[in-house]
């Protein structure tokens, strides 16, 4: 995977989802002219017919990157989720291929905050019924159930980025703000830590979930959690579809329990536009239903196409890979004059060693090295003279627990 532009020609980029065209300036931009783009996501047989040749790969959340997927792409060289998310990649299997794997976590943060806000007011003030009644022909005008977000109480689960930013623009309508999260987190502005989880829903007239997908976080809005829940409170779900109970929350919904939702992730989501999008809480008009748009504005599209095409321009380029999900992290300087080796391997004693015992005996010199290692690999980065770069380069792949080795010129 050479850097010159006569390589660069050679280097296949897949950009499927309709990835913003924003990423494809960057790589045009870079050099990278061998670029193949879709509008959606491929079905199984024409994705490992496009990936077959293919060095990089760009997606968003409907594509699923299996092991299989990846046995059937031996040229496979970096992935890019162009999104949050990384759930519909198997971290495991492409980081013992030495495939890094990069994301936008904070692109779309502002985007997705601001829909929350939205909801929260419209929601707070009972629009969506009145606005679904309207279109019936029905004239629902009173204050009944109608109230203003200063003075109430905002829940936030999970205090990161978008959680963060939203209780700050909480804050400035005049509301109160607490939050919980599995970690320690520094509050801003006003805001609190609640004691629990079950003490913020208690507590709450808002609660938002602003979660990963783990685990620990699957259906942690349940029956139980429903129970704890403030009588009337509003529910917002921007985060991942496991993480609120849809048959739970109907129930209260149905109770009376919950005064109104905003619904953006569902457990199961249509694969396209036109499919139909199946949900008992369809049945409600107290209830914002949007698809999977939280981060879905162009300003965040746009954003998140130049993040993530940057990342992996500069993983071609130079070998960084700052911020990769999967592979240890290592920033790298540019390397001009020198000839950079870059060598991902199994997590085992000794590699180092060997791989400096190859540069010794081939008269190496080595003008910088850089490693970094986590539990299952590790990744070292040479930069050396020119003139003794190609025999080591080809000696460095016979090292027991090679992974994947590049030489950059």
């Amino acid at each position: 995977m050479q850097a010159t532009s006569f390589e660069k020609d050679k280097i296949k980029i897949v950009l499927l989802e309709g990835i913003h065209a924003s990423a494809e300036k960057v790589f045009s931009a870079a050099g990278y002219q061998n670029i193949v783009t879709a509008t959606k996501s491929l079905p199984k047989s024409e994705l490992e017919e496009v990936l077959a040749d293919a060095h990089f790969l760009g997606i968003r959340s409907r594509t699923q990157v299996t092991e299989e997927l990846l046995e059937a792409s031996p040229r496979l060289a970096a992935i890019g989720c162009f999104c949050i998310g990384t759930n519909q990649v198997d971290l495991t299997a492409t980081s013992l291929r030495g495939i890094p794997v990069f994301n936008a976590p904070f692109a779309n943060t502002r985007s997705v905050a601001e829909l929350v806000l939205g909801e929260m007011i419209l929601l707070l003030r009972g629009v969506p019924q009145k606005n679904a009644a309207a279109h019936r022909g029905e004239w629902l005008k009173s204050a009944t159930n109608s109230y203003e977000t200063r003075g109430k109480t905002l829940g936030i689960v999970g205090y990161g980025h978008i959680g963060t930013q939203i209780g700050i623009l909480a804050e400035n309508l005049g509301m109160s703000v607490q939050y919980f999260d599995i970690e320690s987190k520094l509050a801003l502005g006003n805001a609190q830590a609640a004691d629990s989880y079950e003490q913020l829903l208690a507590t709450s007239d808002v609660v938002t979930f602003h979660v990963p997908e783990t685990p620990i976080t699957k259906n942690m809005m349940d029956q139980q959690a429903f129970e704890h829940l403030k009588e009337g409170a509003i529910l917002i779900n921007a985060s991942r579809g496991t993480v609120v109970d849809i048959d739970a929350l109907d129930k209260a919904l149905a109770s009376g329990r919950v005064s109104g939702a905003a619904i953006d992730v569902f457990p199961v989501e249509p694969k396209s536009n036109q499919d139909e999008f199946v949900s008992p809480l369809r049945a409600y008009d107290n209830v914002i239903l949007t698809p999977h748009v939280g981060g879905s504005t162009m300003e965040a599209q746009a954003n998140i196409g130049i993040e993530v095409a940057e990342k992996l321009v500069k993983y071609s380029d130079n070998g960084s890979t700052l911020s990769a999900v999967n592979i240890p992290e290592v920033a790298l300087p540019s390397h001009e004059g020198k000839h950079r080796i870059c060598h991902i391997h199994r997590n085992i004693p000794g590699i180092l060693a060997k791989i400096n015992d190859i540069f010794s005996s081939n008269n190496a010199n080595i003008a910088a090295q850089f490693l970094q290692t986590n539990e299952k690999v590790g990744y070292v980065v040479t930069d050396i003279d020119r003139s003794s770069s190609v025999k080591a380069f080809e000696e460095l792949k016979t090292i027991e627990g090679t992974i994947r080795t590049r030489i950059l010129y």
